[in-house]
């Protein structure tokens, strides 16, 4: 059984160190437990020489003996240490266990940061990517299919590795390893052809389905520890981590195009536009944009940059990438500190069977009232990713400038991600994304009737994509915390539904965005939303009655 041992300094001098004492065959202290005590009883310790302090003249201060406390067990102190005729055993112990508590939630926000810092990085280079492909690498479409590419093996690879590689590896681990499978996608930059861009992207696939559900199940894991601590709702602490992740995440919009576009950009002249039509230019852009088409093939500002400048581009994505794999090795704690590795995906199952969880979830009306606005998240992702920054930023303004307008994005996006975590609180779940809606359907028809022209209506582009930031924030946000909470015991199969059905939009949108015109992509986008919001009403009205009539 494990004890307490302490022992009186017969100096009588204050002492502020912590010796290690453990007898042969008497205790066993692990080295994190160690750790723990030893700055909980600094805590302590001097917690009480302030108060004695406090309370005692000089004179008295000199007889002041300061215990030194080993703790082995946290729910056992068996030492009784008196001051002045105070009982120290029950205090000392009370201030230790407080002291834990307050390393532990340090250490759970950090481990949060951390991990949302990892995302940022990694993403930085992805989302910077993606964003070109549809310009960069137009010819033939290769962009758009190797993008489509990634959301098939994204949707397959959310049902059948997720839990197979976290029970073998861990939460952890798996992100990491995750991460690792995005690299070659990037190096393939440098040498864009159908044989090294479509195996690479189909790798991201594969690897994102384990990343993403990792990722989801460690916050979820975390989020219930840290609220056992501070006694408020799970759901209340998992929207506010996932608003701080989606805070950093979401500046990966910034940095990512900050990067593309001062490379690009880099000798330009505005010389180099002079002989452009800007009005058989506008003519082909905006909701008139045709992919593929004679006149936008002959369009100047959809030229493919110099290879040097897309090797810089490349080589500084790919040094992010590397940068997150080593923060989540050394700056994230394994969930087995807090005691939830085995918990993390312990009710799941792998393979054929978690499909069968998978589809067996399809049968609660709430997941088929949730897939509508699920698919459609996908389907806004690829419009904005890839018609809107050819169709109206490149086709009217340039490719170099798509970094510079989706930079508005990513600062909203990441501002509203951070805020959102708390307003929910204040406004509910309900309002806030009708609220996004709204806004969703005005951008719309703004892109429905705008002309997009920089030379008279440039401060356009960035209320747009601003304004977009804001209601992306509000779908990332609120529906990973609404799935997270809607299926207690079965996360890791409701996260992979998410990513699945986020996917379908995905591969959807981009097979038919070669071939269909942006003013047939905006009705299909408007359609979907409107539906999908009805459908998520209608969640939360079954939500609500559950509750209540529990």
């Amino acid at each position: 059984m494990a004890t307490a041992k302490r022992l009186h300094d017969t100096s009588g001098s204050e002492r502020e160190t912590v010796d290690s004492v453990v007898e042969s065959g008497d205790a066993e202290i692990t080295d994190r437990s160690k750790e723990n005590n030893y700055n909980s009883i600094q805590i302590v310790k001097s917690e009480i020489k302030s108060e004695a302090r406090t309370n005692k003249s000089p004179d008295s201060m000199k007889g002041l003996t300061i215990p030194k406390i080993f703790l082995v067990d946290d729910n056992k102190m068996t030492n009784v240490t008196h001051v002045d005729g105070i009982c120290m055993d029950e205090r000392l112990k009370q201030k230790v266990i407080k002291g834990k508590d307050i390393i532990e939630k340090w250490r759970i926000i950090r481990d949060i940061l951390m991990i949302s810092l990892a995302f940022m990085v990694h993403f930085t280079a992805f989302i910077g990517t993606s964003h070109l492909q549809s310009s960069v690498n137009a010819a033939e479409g290769l962009g758009t299919r190797a993008l489509m590419t990634i959301y098939v093996g994204l949707s397959v690879s959310a049902i059948f590795l997720p839990v197979l590689l976290i029970k073998w590896l861990g939460c952890k681990w798996t992100l990491v390893v995750s991460q690792v499978a995005y690299m070659p996608y990037i190096g393939a930059q440098m040498y864009a052809k159908f044989y090294t861009l479509i195996p690479t992207a189909l790798l991201v696939g594969l690897g994102g389905g384990p990343l993403w559900c990792s990722q989801s199940v460690y916050i979820k894991r975390v989020a219930e520890t840290y609220a056992e601590r501070v006694g408020l709702p799970p759901a209340t602490i998992l929207a506010r981590f996932f608003g701080i992740f989606f805070m950093l995440y979401q500046t990966s919009e910034v940095w990512g195009n900050l990067i593309s576009s001062s490379v690009f950009s880099a000798g330009k002249s505005q010389e180099d536009n002079n002989n452009i039509n800007i009005t058989d230019v506008l003519e082909t852009c905006g909701y008139n944009f045709c992919p593929g088409s004679e006149a936008t093939g002959k369009n100047p500002n959809l030229e493919r940059p110099a290879n040097e400048k897309i090797y810089t581009v490349a080589s500084i994505y790919l040094a992010c990438m590397v940068l997150a794999s080593l923060i989540i090795i050394f700056g994230v704690t394994s969930l087995k500190r807090y005691n939830k590795e085995g918990t993390a995906i312990g009710t799941e199952v792998s393979g054929f069977r978690l499909m069968v969880v998978t589809f067996k979830l399809l049968r609660d009306p709430r997941l088929l009232l949730l897939i509508p606005l699920t698919t459609w998240m996908g389907v806004e992702q690829v419009f904005r990713g890839a018609d809107y920054t050819s169709g109206y930023v490149s086709c009217s303004w340039g490719i170099s400038n798509i970094g510079y307008v989706l930079i508005c994005y990513g600062v909203t996006n990441s501002a509203a991600s951070f805020s959102t975590g708390y307003l929910v609180k204040l406004t509910g779940r309900l309002f806030m994304v009708l609220s996004a809606a709204l806004i969703q359907i005005g951008i719309t028809v703004t892109l429905y009737v705008w002309t997009p022209d920089p030379a008279n209506s440039s401060v356009t582009f960035f209320v747009i994509s601003g304004l977009w930031g804001v209601t992306d924030a509000v779908w990332l946000v609120q529906m990973n915390a609404l799935y997270g909470t809607l299926f207690p015991g079965n996360e890791a199969a409701a996260y992979c539904n998410f990513r699945t059905w986020k996917s379908m939009g995905f591969i959807v949108a981009y097979a038919y965005s070669p071939s269909l015109c942006a003013n047939v992509k905006l009705h299909i986008i408007i359609t979907m939303l409107i539906f999908g919001t009805i459908g998520f009403c209608i969640v939360e009205w079954l939500s609500r009655r559950r509750r209540r009539g529990k």
